[in-house]
């Protein structure tokens, strides 16, 4: 992970340890307005998403939203490919939310009126992915309060420069970013007129680490100069309060508050625990040789 602004050491854990956030690293958050956890999913969990991610793609649900540069051509040589909404159509995706160690670390950071508002993957083929523009979250929610949101970004896949990890602009939580059309893609804005690359951080991480950044971080990811793909899956969450119905679909809302029905009245099932057994299950097959 490359980093120079005190990120908190790495905690070893185990697959049974990792229960939300330390109190270092939901500091830093408060501090800096992000912090990078490396070993946030266990290996039997980063396995589960894995293999969603390529029956979400086997199954043809991505779609390329890059363009030839005029926001409207979709471009036959170079791939950014996204699922936006996710969870409606995976359900260990959509079980993930309500996962023990998500939910005690967003209510760290948001406290207990958190409401989940988004998810999403951006897929980078190997070798054709191209990068998603810079922006910040709040160019797209428009909170008045950047701090009552935040994104939760976990690396599907090994996250490095050159495959085009997650980068951020430390700082950038404390400006206002003008945001503009980005025609390279067929929908996304963007604040990249405005930004000094010197400032950029790039966020190594292995598979299963997550980057938690709230809603004014300006970030971006990079081509995919490698012969593998590379997954992100971004889970968005923010305070009941600064929630603005006329910027959001209102049936992707729900709440993660203490004693919350675990998506049952969405999703019609109770979801709580479904994605650290899915992930146990998995682990069961993969130990009998199955």
């Amino acid at each position: 992970m490359t980093t120079t602004l005190d990120q908190p050491a790495p905690v070893a854990t185990t697959a049974s340890a990792r229960t939300g956030l330390t109190a270092a690293e939901a500091r830093h958050w408060r501090d800096h307005g992000w912090v990078a956890v490396p070993d946030f999913l266990d290996r039997n969990e980063t396995a589960l998403l894995q293999s969603e991610v390529r029956a979400l793609q086997s199954a043809g649900k991505l779609r390329n939203v890059a363009t030839d540069g005029d926001g409207v051509t979709h471009s036959k040589t170079v791939f950014n490919l996204q699922i936006c909404p996710v969870g409606y159509h995976s359900r260990p995706i959509r079980a993930l939310a309500y996962a023990g160690k998500v939910q005690n670390a967003i209510r760290d950071l948001l406290g207990d009126t958190a409401v989940q508002n988004l998810d999403q993957i951006f897929l980078k083929p190997g070798k054709h992915g191209t990068g998603t523009n810079w922006h910040s979250d709040n160019g797209y929610f428009r909170s008045p309060a950047v701090e009552a949101g935040t994104g939760m970004w976990i690396a599907v896949n090994d996250a490095n420069r050159r495959n085009g990890t997650m980068t951020i602009i430390p700082g950038s939580h404390r400006r206002d970013w003008a945001h503009v059309r980005d025609h390279g893609s067929d929908h996304h804005i963007t604040c990249a007129p405005s930004i000094d690359p010197k400032e950029a951080l790039p966020i190594e991480l292995p598979a299963g680490g997550a980057l938690f950044f709230n809603y004014g971080v300006v970030h971006s990811t990079g081509g995919n100069t490698t012969d593998a793909d590379r997954a992100g899956l971004a889970l968005h969450f923010i305070q009941e309060a600064h929630y603005h119905w006329d910027n959001a679909d209102k049936k992707l809302w729900r709440r993660l508050a203490p004693g919350n029905d675990g998506g049952q009245a969405h999703f019609g099932e109770n979801l709580t625990g479904v994605f650290e057994a899915l992930a146990g299950a998995l682990a069961g097959r993969a130990g009998s040789g199955l």
